[in-house]
């Protein structure tokens, strides 16, 4: 297997970047996310981002302090999970009850930015990096909520989505590789464990210099490559299930196809037999009718003095039927 120059970032996490010395990477990072200047003051080791053997291989998370008392969740999930959405509410709400004293007021709750890297389709949708926030809006006005003079003072926010958790979802899948500006710059590196040359995101050298394989040592690196085995062998249990998957569903709808074109053939068919049987039966009761007009025509040659033409002009028959009826019983 051949390994790139630059390890994955969620290896990374795991091991260098909760190291003091390498806050820089997080917080370039964060800070082209977040759009504002991240420092990081502390990673805290809790509940929440404790690895378990089940999470070894497919999730990573980390939980930051920064100089604003904010937690910031960075999680990184490879392999599909159905239920996803509800894992991040759980994070979140997990994160703010460890750090909530007993006693204390509600407006001592801290702050939590959510970050996910998500290496599988989560939710629909085309785009690569979605932002979710909380805000109320009038049902009948449509207008925003708005925080009073003094709830801003006490919570030293302006809005009221800036109190709520803020949460943010990279589709590292989705991104096409074509780095725009400097924080496609991080996620060409998050999708590609690639740092080009010319990236100049903050946090983006640093991560060149620290992130290298090369720097790793042989127990390290033996450790990474398990790691990147184990990945490639999810994925490809997940390639397979889902190739899989498709298979039987084309064999489902071409089964279906089948069983439909055979229930229009018969149902033609029966509409062809019906049809039929409809002709012969109309058939049929034009014989009787004939016959019945015929012994009508004989009885009234027989009873009647009428003429050919008076008899044809009574019944509604061609006076050439009345004239053969004469013939044959004369």
């Amino acid at each position: 297997m051949q390994y790139k120059k630059h390890i994955r970032f969620d290896w990374a996490i795991k091991r260098l970047l909760r190291q003091k010395a390498n806050f820089g990477i997080l917080e370039g990072f964060l800070s082209e996310l977040l759009k504002e200047d991240i420092q990081i003051i502390e990673i805290i080791e809790s509940e929440s981002n404790q690895e378990t053997e089940e999470d070894k291989y497919n999730r990573v998370d980390i939980l930051v302090k920064d100089k604003n008392e904010d937690l910031i969740i960075i999680e990184i999930q490879n392999s599909y999970a159905l239920d996803y959405f509800l894992r991040i509410l759980y994070g979140i709400s997990k994160a703010i009850i460890e750090h909530m004293k007993v006693g204390n007021t509600y407006s001592k709750v801290k702050k939590v930015i959510s970050v996910n890297i998500v290496y599988f389709e989560l939710g629909q949708g085309d785009d690569y990096i979605y932002r979710g926030t909380t805000n109320f809006k009038g049902i009948h006005d449509n207008k925003s909520l708005e925080l009073t003079a003094a709830q801003r003072k006490l919570f030293k926010k302006e809005k009221i989505e800036e109190v709520y958790p803020e949460i943010y979802l990279i589709k590292v899948n989705k991104f096409d590789d074509n780095a725009k500006n400097t924080l496609d710059e991080w996620i060409y590196f998050l999708k590609n464990s690639e740092i080009k040359q010319e990236f100049s995101a903050k946090g983006i050298k640093e991560a060149d210099e620290v992130l290298k394989r090369a720097n790793m040592s042989d127990n390290e690196r033996r450790e990474y490559q398990r790691f990147a085995e184990v990945l490639s062998d999810r994925a490809s249990i997940a390639e397979t299930i889902d190739f899989e998957s498709k298979l039987l569903a084309e064999k489902i709808v071409n089964e279906a196809r089948s069983e439909a074109k055979k229930a229009r053939s018969e149902a033609k068919k029966a509409r062809n037999e019906a049809k039929n049987e409809a002709k012969k039966q109309v058939e049929k009761a034009k014989a009787i009718a004939k016959e019945k007009v015929d012994k009508a025509i004989e009885a009234m040659i027989t009873n009647t003095d009428l003429s050919d033409e008076d008899i044809a002009n009574t019944l509604v028959v061609n006076v050439e039927r009345v004239r053969e009826i004469r013939k044959k019983i004369s």
